[in-house]
């Protein structure tokens, strides 16, 4: 009984963050600013960068046990979705030579890193798809979050490789080898 009202919780979460929460975090990101940081450090510096500051909400999120963690938990999912998008907008600016990009063509590309059916057109049920897949990977480790020091290491962890598999992810859609030289427009 408990596994449905937690399936049922994860749902409706989603169908929130789904509405207007990706396009506030997207129309809040300076993409002009992530093509000045690929240009000036190039594109796997960039990426470093975003899953250390991934790594950063992380480990603030876990390092209190449980008291940290209401308030962190909500805070390290919109860093996470935050430096998941400017990874994504770096990989699209270095893939294809622009920086500007519409909301619609943003989210086809992250559904797709996630594995979840984008379809021809975005639709309600791809956003919602999208944000049920990111509550759950943050939810898998909330509990592991209870133990002080242990759910700092864990959070900050867990968020860096996040980033860094989805960055490789992102990567291996657009075409870009491991290692390829970032290109200076």
């Amino acid at each position: 009984m408990k596994l449905s009202k937690l399936q049922s919780g994860i749902k409706r979460q989603a169908k929130k963050l789904s509405h207007e929460g990706f396009k506030q975090i997207f129309d809040h990101i300076d993409q002009l600013g992530i093509k000045k940081g690929v240009d000036k450090i190039g594109l796997d510096k960039f990426i470093d960068q975003c899953a250390y500051l991934a790594a950063g909400s992380g480990v603030i999120s876990g390092s209190g046990g449980i008291f940290t963690m209401i308030v962190g938990v909500p805070l390290d999912f919109v860093n996470l979705t935050t430096q998941q998008f400017r990874v994504t907008m770096a990989i699209m600016y270095y893939h294809r030579g622009s920086y500007q990009m519409g909301f619609e063509e943003f989210m086809k590309l992250i559904a797709t890193s996630l594995k979840v059916d984008a379809g021809v057109t975005i639709t309600k049920t791809m956003m919602e798809g999208i944000a049920e897949k990111l509550l759950l990977l943050l939810g898998t480790r909330t509990a592991e979050r209870l133990v002080p020091v242990i759910g700092a290491a864990i959070g900050g962890t867990a968020n860096y490789l996040f980033i860094k598999r989805m960055a490789k992810s992102v990567k291996e859609i657009q075409g870009i080898g491991p290692g390829e030289p970032v290109q200076v427009f």
